[in-house]
């Protein structure tokens, strides 16, 4: 018996990531002249609202998985943008932004702004869908 995988082509599991991934590259056109990928930003605006914040938190909050957010910590932590902070518990050391990561933050911020704005209606509508956050 062979499967009619036919309705395969209407899948909502990678219209959701064709969709995501233009959301991405959406903002990260506007970010790119700060030198910040739009997981970058959003590291920094949760620290700046949130304050520090140990790493399983962050990637909690953010929706990422730990590996990723370690190699987008890394880099903030290069430019010297965060930096991690001590703990008693070597795996709660907190990330913490740092004045250089405040000064980027509020620089990229127009950018991110227009770049919010500027998102098409029918995207800004799906993602305030409920269940979307």
């Amino acid at each position: 018996m062979t499967v009619d995988l036919s309705e395969t082509r209407q899948c909502h599991c990678l219209a959701a990531r064709r969709r995501a991934r233009a959301v991405t590259r959406h903002y990260e056109a506007r970010l790119r002249e700060h030198g910040l990928r739009a997981t970058q930003f959003s590291i920094l605006a949760v620290l700046a609202l949130a304050g520090p914040m140990p790493m399983r938190r962050l990637a909690e909050k953010l929706g990422l998985e730990r590996t990723t957010l370690t190699r987008s910590a890394t880099l903030l932590e290069r430019e010297g943008w965060v930096r991690t902070g001590r703990s008693r518990d070597a795996r709660e050391r907190p990330l913490i932004l740092t004045p250089a990561g405040r000064r980027k933050l509020e620089a990229a911020y127009p950018s991110w702004k227009a770049a919010q704005e500027s998102l098409p209606k029918e995207t800004q509508t799906w993602l305030a869908a409920p269940g979307s956050r």
